[in-house]
């Protein structure tokens, strides 16, 4: 049903509205997005049966995934289009989206960065200070995987599978999972612990952990926190801007480049938020191929 609605929207845009090739593929991946949520949460709706309170979670539910304001309010558009165009072929007789309005474009959300903006902040790493190499491997593995800070402070050196390109990570309620770490990301952890930390003499206890602080102990989420203000600060960055903001960045990129909220949900060990289950696991091959096809820096 769903299948079949999206596929005569897309044809709509294209002969009665004669939209590019471009536009029409990002209403019919907005559209896409409310079915993959539907289907997500086994919702037993169909596109001519959804209502108002079916799509205000849905909002509720890609805001919590980090979406930024714009990226929600331009998911909201193609939405109503599509139902604009349910409405126009009297396929329905209400509106569900009429009343939703979406999140104001200036009101306070979390900030997300731009590809460029990210960078520039990596860029703007001196290189040649002790401290280089570990700042940039941090980035990296942040923005590559959507860890949240305490799971990158936490994250061991034998969770790490160079081989596959994976992190073992330990999230919220003692979950593990399992992430993609980005190429890039890959490249400068090496760098780190090939070249830098072993220069560090290591605390007795803190052995396992991967970031490590200049007195041999594991580095803390104030110290991660200091690092990304200077760095904003270094390059006159106006956001208001902190780990968390990599992680928001990194599932809104994801999302707006065309990967399915399944696999973003799984990479950033979100719940349902109708359930407290976990959805099914999706297979290691397929969140490699959502990072590579769909992550900026991949």
């Amino acid at each position: 049903m769903w299948e079949l609605h999206i596929k005569h929207f897309g044809h709509y845009l294209k002969l009665e509205r004669s939209l590019s090739e471009n536009s029409i593929s990002a209403y019919v991946h907005d559209v896409e997005l409310l079915k993959q949520y539907v289907e997500l949460n086994k919702l037993k709706v169909t596109p001519l049966t959804i209502t108002p309170k079916h799509v205000q979670f849905f909002l509720q539910y890609i805001n919590e995934l980090g979406m930024s304001a714009y990226s929600q309010a331009r998911i909201l558009s193609g939405i109503k289009g599509f139902y604009k165009y349910l409405m126009f072929e009297e396929l329905i007789e209400k509106d569900p989206t009429e009343l939703i309005e979406g999140p104001k474009i200036g009101r306070k959300l979390p900030d997300t960065l731009n590809v460029v903006e990210i960078e520039q902040l990596l860029e703007a790493i001196d290189m040649s200070k002790p401290e280089g190499a570990r700042s940039r491997a941090m980035l990296e593995v942040l923005y590559s995987s959507g860890l949240r800070v305490s799971e990158l402070v936490e994250l061991k050196i034998n969770n790490i599978y160079f081989d596959v390109g994976f992190l073992r990570v330990i999230g919220k309620g003692n979950k593990e999972r399992l992430v993609p770490l980005g190429r890039s990301a890959m490249k400068h952890l090496k760098i780190y612990l090939e070249e830098d930390r072993v220069h560090v003499a290591v605390k007795k206890g803190f052995e396992a952990y991967v970031f490590l602080n200049r007195f041999g102990r594991k580095i803390s989420r104030v110290s991660v926190f200091t690092m990304i203000k200077g760095l904003a600060e270094q390059i006159g960055l106006k956001k208001t801007i902190s780990p968390h903001t990599f992680r928001h960045s990194f599932a809104t990129h994801l999302i707006e480049g065309g990967a399915d909220l399944r696999a973003v949900q799984e990479m950033l060990g979100h719940e349902s938020i109708t359930t407290t289950e976990i959805y099914t696991h999706l297979d290691r091959d397929y969140l490699r191929q959502v990072i590579t096809e769909f992550h900026p820096r991949s």
